[in-house]
């Protein structure tokens, strides 16, 4: 039997690309039943095998015939969750719109992410991570002084202000239909949800702590003692000494001259002491600092690539990294104290009458 604490929890997901597939998988992660609707063959909008793909199931449907609409529409007479991320408007087109659905299931709770959402003049439009943390401003905040803004990979827009925020609407409306039986419908912006993660900045600005000149603050990589490093080696350690026990603990480790250390929040003295920290980090390297900080509280870090994380002694210890199908990969988060869900399986593949004969045996 399922465990996790959303053990019972039925979910539909639409192929698509990487927010939505994600989302789909977290919910499956913390132990929901989530079935996902390919079209015929795969298309450009199916996402590729990989680790999104985990602890959940797949049927085809080619949803612009009456036999793929009706799979879909009894899946979701049964279902309690429905994600789609289609443009606004097709799912409507296609006969599975949030009115078709909830017909055959008030309760259903549909899960709508979108770019730009589902109104407003851009909602029709085209774009990607990039152009929705752009107008979210938080594009503006990344990258260096003087210098353009820098893409951070796509994970502000599309996983943590669409794929996560739009699982966050959906557990809340799952939670609200305990009360009121009856589901409703999320919708979902990266631009929306970008822009939530820079409310702590927004608040910073109004109290006159953060400049609109990127790369000119403290976590923005404007102080020296907010930065990375290069190493000898060629790879870079991160420090984070902000608060001034940890800033006494990095230069004293690093044997640097401590006469203007009671001017570390005086932006004037930063320049000199990202000289003087980036020639001291530059005569060892990465595993060699990492030793020298390893017992040490000066918020120093090894900047590791994504194929070198789960080899860190922290995450081997807190089994961070999993297999799935030969495949490392990070594992579930958080973890819960009763209910935590074991090691998803690959993702598997089921007919049509297999899928609906799937949660009819369910109840």
């Amino acid at each position: 039997m399922t465990v996790g604490p959303l053990a019972g929890i039925r979910v539909i997901e639409l192929a698509g690309l990487a927010p939505v597939p994600f989302a789909g998988m977290v919910m499956a992660d913390l132990g929901a039943d989530v079935v996902r609707v390919d079209p015929p063959g795969g298309s450009r909008h199916t996402p590729p095998p990989g680790p999104l793909d985990r602890g959940k199931s797949c049927v085809e449907a080619d949803l612009k015939t009456d036999a793929g609409r009706e799979l879909v529409q009894g899946l979701a007479a049964k279902a309690d969750v429905f994600l789609e991320g289609y443009r606004p408007g097709v799912a409507e087109r296609l006969g599975i719109g949030p009115d078709d659905l909830r017909a055959v299931n008030p309760g259903l709770v549909y899960g709508r992410l979108t770019g730009w959402g589902q109104t407003g003049p851009l909602a029709p439009r085209v774009g990607h991570d990039i152009n929705y943390i752009a107008l979210s401003g938080a594009l503006h905040v990344i990258g260096r002084a003087g210098e353009p803004p820098v893409p951070p990979a796509n994970l502000v827009g599309d996983f943590a202000g669409g794929g996560m925020l739009v699982v966050v609407g959906v557990l809340a409306a799952l939670l609200e239909r305990r009360q009121s039986d009856v589901g409703q419908v999320i919708d979902a912006a990266m631009t929306d949800g970008a822009s939530l993660l820079m409310t702590f900045i927004h608040g910073l600005r109004e109290a006159e702590m953060w400049n609109d000149e990127r790369g000119t603050n403290i976590v923005d990589g404007g102080a020296a003692y907010y930065d990375t490093y290069r190493t000898a080696d060629g790879n870079y350690m991160a420090v984070g000494a902000v608060e001034p026990e940890f800033f006494e603990n990095l230069i004293t480790t690093m044997e640097l001259d401590d006469e203007d250390i009671d001017f570390q929040l005086d932006p004037r003295s930063w320049p000199q002491w990202r000289v003087a920290l980036a020639q001291k980090f530059a005569t060892k390297t990465r595993e060699e600092w990492s030793a020298v900080f390893a017992d040490v509280d000066a918020c120093v870090s090894p900047v590791l690539s994504p194929w070198e994380a789960d080899w860190h002694p922290h995450h081997v210890a807190r089994n961070s990294f999993i297999d799935v199908g030969g495949v490392t990969q990070p594992a579930s988060a958080p973890r819960f104290s009763r209910t935590q869900a074991p090691v998803p399986a690959p993702l598997e593949t089921l007919s049509s009458e297999a899928a609906m004969n799937r949660w009819s045996s369910n109840g």
